[in-house]
């Protein structure tokens, strides 16, 4: 005679199956975040690209664009001169606008490297006209390891650029507007906080701490503007 299952037999099955898709959906995210911060580094290093090609072609690095303009209206993506810091002007690069998580890029450039005013030589550096710095230039930025007691990186940056991640602290987002909050990790904020100072922070992912920093280094900018015959 035949008989079919008992509801204890089907929670029984019901059990072992959430449990078996429960220990399949952990790895399967762990590598979504993997596959989302792979595509950003790849991102980042083109950006970087883009960024020197803009040099090499206006002898200046682009300046931000305005991270408050909502995607689709005038003046998104564009790069503001009036601005030092903002958004990746994704626009006049010619590349997306955001990371594999949806938000826009944080973009800091030193005014000095962006600006259409010829560099102010040294007695051992000469002026080269059309170039916004040369190689007596030095940025201002600094990359640190931790905000508090960090080692430094990389010092005299002329430029850095930000994704904030999975958890999105302190980025802008497609929709224009202010930016979200920016967390309670004081690396992360040092990362969010504007032009409050001229540092930022790069380490390993933490539990709280899920930025992505690439910068612009100077001596391969001054290299590749050489080898180009921009600089001298």
């Amino acid at each position: 005679m035949n008989r079919g299952f008992t509801l204890i037999e089907m929670a029984i099955v019901l059990m072992i199956v959430a449990l078996l898709l429960g220990g399949m959906l952990v790895p399967l995210s762990a590598q979504m975040d993997q596959r989302n911060i792979s595509d950003t580094q790849k991102a980042m290093s083109e950006i970087k690209e883009a960024i020197i090609g803009y040099a090499l072609a206006n002898g200046r690095l682009p300046c931000p664009a305005d991270g408050t303009i909502a995607s689709g209206t005038t003046g998104a993506g564009v790069a503001n001169c009036t601005l030092t810091t903002g958004v990746l002007p994704w626009a006049t690069l010619g590349v997306n606008e955001t990371d594999a998580w949806g938000d826009r890029y944080t973009y800091r450039v030193v005014s000095s490297y962006a600006d259409a005013t010829d560099g102010t030589g040294a007695a051992s550096c000469a002026v080269t006209t059309g170039v916004s710095f040369q190689l007596c230039s030095a940025g201002n930025l600094n990359v640190l390891s931790a905000k508090t007691a960090g080692t430094t990186i990389s010092g005299s940056v002329p430029a850095v650029i930000i994704s904030h991640g999975k958890n999105k602290a302190g980025a802008y987002t497609p929709q224009g507007g202010s930016p979200l909050p920016g967390g309670s990790d004081q690396d992360e904020l040092e990362n969010s906080d504007g032009s409050a100072d001229n540092n930022y922070v790069s380490h390993t992912f933490t539990p709280t701490f899920d930025d992505l920093v690439v910068w612009i280094s100077p001596n391969i900018l001054n290299n590749r503007m050489v080898a180009a015959g921009k600089l001298p």
